[in-house]
């Protein structure tokens, strides 16, 4: 997402604004756990401050990520804030970042906030999880509170009678 800041440079105007939605190719998404990426959108303002250009833009979007249970997609809403220099920002970015006079490129700053928002886990409301299977039981608190040595407890009362 190449940002034109002729603008900002010859000091024509104090800020660009930027109100963008932005589409994710496959091959991108294939490198991720996201199964797709919905109405990204991209608004804000970019300034030029003492020698640098800073960022304060809002990420909106949904992203949609397999279910951890059943495996079927689950949308989840994302909402990134970004307000820091644009050279800080891709300092931290390990890719190569075309650099140009004339405009910036965004789409990596925007790219590896989206990546930091994936969760690690996600669950679909509509999942019933298996409460027991071949060999494990699922433990609730008020088992976990008894005694682990209960049963036991029970095997000897029966022998002693």
């Amino acid at each position: 997402m190449q940002i034109e800041i002729q603008t900002l440079k010859s000091g024509i105007k104090d800020y660009i604004e930027v109100d963008n939605k932005i589409e994710f190719e496959d091959e991108l998404l294939k490198t991720t756990d996201l199964l797709s990426l919905n109405d990204v959108k991209v608004k804000g303002t970019i300034s030029l401050s003492y020698n640098d250009y800073y960022l304060s833009l809002d990420i909106t979007g949904e992203m949609v990520l397999p279910c951890a249970l059943t495996l079927k997609p689950v949308n989840v809403p994302f909402s990134i804030k970004i307000e820091d220099d644009y050279q800080k920002l891709i300092e931290n970015i390990d890719e190569f970042v075309k650099k140009s006079e004339n405009t910036l490129d965004i789409f990596p700053i925007i790219w590896e906030n989206i990546l930091m928002e994936i969760p690690m886990r996600v669950v679909s409301e509509k999942a019933s999880p298996l409460r027991e299977g071949n060999g494990w039981k699922f433990i609730d608190d008020e088992e976990i509170n008894t005694s682990p040595f209960e049963k036991l407890n029970e095997l000897l009362d029966r022998k002693e009678v």
